[in-house]
């Protein structure tokens, strides 16, 4: 089955979201897809990656994919340099690459643990690839975009809710971190007609960041949304309709054009 006949709303879009295999990530990668934009899918893991890729190209997207890991700055000018050869720039960033409790604490949801439980490798590594990740992608491609004269970076975040709630140390403390980084690049960028907004869904999503035993029960109760629920707001994001609009924070669940 083909996708959906593609608006020209996003012809000749380009568009970057990593940690686009799976989960919300792979949801606005096949709305942007869909909306006729040119799709670069990024990863650590080649295999999901792969998949993903050749999961949107047969329903006919025009969607690419190369490995990056957005803790290393090796791996992630890799990538600027792919886009540069290949479509010479580009209109937007996701950046929504990121990892969850769970690898610090697995029953985060049933057991959460104080913060002075977590290990400092645990710690570090989830602020490495949540907030640190978020801001060398963004340094990255951020010169790319001052040259070509335009540029557009969404920064996927949460609830306030998870910075405050008991046992989310350090996710929720990277999502804050990844909020205050979104307003002051928003700030650093306004001289450059360079957009930044943060796009949250609004609540828990379907997603490998819930654990697998845990999935059923919430989705039977409503308390987990579609990953779906992010394919509006990042098209709009995406498209001309936006531009000029930066320093926002939108929630998915909520939005409407």
């Amino acid at each position: 089955m083909l996708l959906p006949t593609k608006s020209s709303l996003l012809k000749d879009k380009r568009v970057l979201i990593t940690g686009s295999s799976t989960g919300l990530g792979f949801a606005m990668a096949e709305a942007l897809a869909t909306a006729g934009a040119s799709v670069l899918l990024t990863a650590r893991t080649e295999g999901n990656l792969t998949k993903a890729v050749e999961q949107l190209q047969q329903k006919g997207g025009d969607v690419y994919g190369i490995t990056m890991d957005v803790r290393s700055e090796e791996s992630i000018i890799k990538a600027l340099e792919w886009v540069k050869t290949r479509w010479g720039s580009l209109d937007l960033l996701v950046n929504n690459a990121g990892i969850g409790m769970r690898t610090v604490n697995p029953s985060f949801l049933s057991d959460p643990k104080p913060f002075y439980e977590v290990t400092a490798d645990g710690f570090r590594n989830l602020i490495d690839t949540n907030l640190t990740g978020y801001f060398l992608v963004a340094r990255a491609f951020v010169p790319l975009f001052i040259q070509n004269g335009k540029g557009k970076i969404v920064n996927i975040s949460m609830n306030h809710e998870t910075m405050k709630r008991k046992g989310f140390v350090p996710y929720g403390p990277s999502r804050a971190g990844a909020e205050s980084l979104s307003y002051i690049m928003a700030e650093d960028l306004k001289e450059h007609h360079i957009n930044v907004n943060m796009l949250l869904p609004g609540g828990a999503t379907e997603t490998e960041m819930i654990p697998q035993n845990l999935k059923a029960p919430l989705k039977e109760k409503g308390f987990l949304l579609s990953p779906g629920v992010m394919d509006e707001p990042i098209i709009f994001l995406a498209s001309d309709e936006s531009n000029g609009i930066t320093g926002q924070r939108i929630v998915a669940k909520d939005f409407a054009t």
